[in-house]
């Protein structure tokens, strides 16, 4: 494990917008598939545009053709959802994730003003999104967290139509987790269409699906892609990559713990674990931790982990827990871990994170599931500008302007002497016909 010290660190940590890096398998994938060496790109461009020419027809073809399932309906029944069981305690840990969730966004404050004053009425109307489509990953495993961490801040937020896209397993159905949780939501249009077509369904529109006016949730990188090309159809809420976590440690952190929660998201394909500490005693103790709980780990997570673990894992020693924070913001992490003797004396200085986990009972793997803000998180350094998914991401913003007649006579002089000087003569003028008046 090399350790990253100073400049090497500081370089290490400094991150600009890549596309995502596309393994060998993937690529070999397309050329089977396809019969050519295409893009990710190209192939997500071929897929919109035949979802934009054939409907329907187009769904069923391409989910055929990557899922090895032909959906000849593609919408999932009223009594499919109603049929759908899980065991107990899962069935109580959905519900307990959906009440936390929804306890958690309707503290945010999720109405306009409107002041009156002399110069009139200034303000704001917030108005929820129509129709909202969220995609659920569901290739490796069924992400129930992801719907219910969309979906109900968009409830929240008011928005009455939720669409559901998620991929259908090789027996053409959707894992009953998730209509579980669908039904728990009260969410009733769910449809078992995956990847970019489900994407470009929801943007585009067809005879099943209609058309929506964002889309939220993560997916692999053909998902992305589409995200990105569809965005000015629709809205997107975020283009999330690869998950990553950065564990800041000092010498009274449990190497067990730091171990574990560098692993929890090493086990996702891609992902980049981070750590910085001031104690070299405390790296050394970790890289024992990580190989032992890592063999430990059951395939294929191992797998997944040791990769994620060889290929992209950073370990820095800082001079002390100040550079240790810099750092940190310096590389704007999806996640931030603090586990130190005093974390929360370090929140004040965190200013680029997607969310911020304090002390050893606030592990990231909680905060996926049930602690309550959203998992949606923004990643690849994108929490420099990027917030994760809340309730704002499902509404509008208009604004209101009803000045009166005094302050028209004051300010208007302004406003037009501003319009000439960008060349908008018509600007000017539309201001001063009122002006002219009596």
């Amino acid at each position: 494990m090399q350790v990253l010290e100073g400049h090497s660190a500081r370089t290490a940590l400094t991150r600009s917008f890549n596309e995502i890096p596309v393994p060998d398998s993937v690529l070999a994938r397309i050329k089977t598939t396809f019969g050519e060496a295409l893009s990710p790109q190209q192939v997500v461009e071929r897929i919109l545009a035949d979802v934009r020419e054939r409907g329907d027809d187009a769904l069923r073809d391409w989910t055929e053709k990557l899922d090895s399932t032909r959906p000849e309906v593609l919408a999932v029944s009223a009594q499919e959802i109603a049929d759908a069981t899980v065991d107990a305690d899962l069935h109580d840990a959905i519900r307990l994730a959906i009440a936390r969730v929804r306890d958690f966004y309707g503290q945010q404050p999720a109405h306009g003003f409107l002041n009156h004053g002399p110069d009139g009425a200034l303000g704001q109307l917030i108005r929820p999104l129509g129709r909202v489509g969220v995609y659920v990953p569901g290739g490796l495993a069924p992400l129930i967290s992801t719907l219910i961490h969309t979906a109900v801040p968009a409830q929240v937020a008011g928005v009455p139509q939720i669409v559901v896209t998620t991929p259908p397993g090789k027996n053409g159905q959707i894992n009953p987790a998730i209509l579980v949780a669908a039904r728990e939501l009260g969410i009733t249009e769910v449809y078992r269409v995956g990847g970019a077509q489900a994407i470009g369904a929801l943007a585009y529109g067809t005879a099943s699906i209609g058309a929506v006016d964002k889309i939220a949730g993560p997916g692999n990188l053909f998902v992305v892609i589409a995200k990105r090309l569809v965005y000015g159809q629709t809205g997107i809420e975020s283009l999330p990559g690869p998950t990553e976590t950065l564990v800041l440690a000092d010498d009274s952190a449990d190497a067990r713990f730091v171990a574990a929660d560098l692993l929890a998201q090493a086990e996702h394909l891609g992902a980049e674990p981070v750590l910085i500490s001031d104690s070299r005693e405390l790296l050394v103790a970790v890289q024992a931790e990580l190989s032992g709980q890592l063999e430990a780990l059951p395939e294929p997570n191992r797998t997944w982990a040791r990769d994620s673990i060889a290929a992209r894992m950073k370990v820095v020693l800082a001079a002390d827990l100040d550079e240790g924070l810099d750092l940190a913001n310096l590389y704007a992490p999806e996640h931030l871990c603090l586990l130190t003797r005093d974390p929360w004396s370090l929140l004040g200085r965190v200013q680029r994170a997607g969310g911020v986990f304090i002390g050893e009972y606030s592990m990231e793997a909680l905060g996926d599931y049930v602690a309550g803000p959203s998992h949606v998180m923004p990643t690849g350094g994108t929490a420099r500008f990027a917030s994760p998914v809340n309730v704002r991401d499902f509404q509008n913003i208009i604004s209101v302007v009803g000045i009166n007649e005094a302050t028209l006579r004051r300010i208007g002089p302004a406003g037009a002497t501003l319009a000439r000087a960008e060349g908008l003569e018509a600007h000017a003028r539309a201001i001063e016909s009122r002006l002219d008046e009596s």
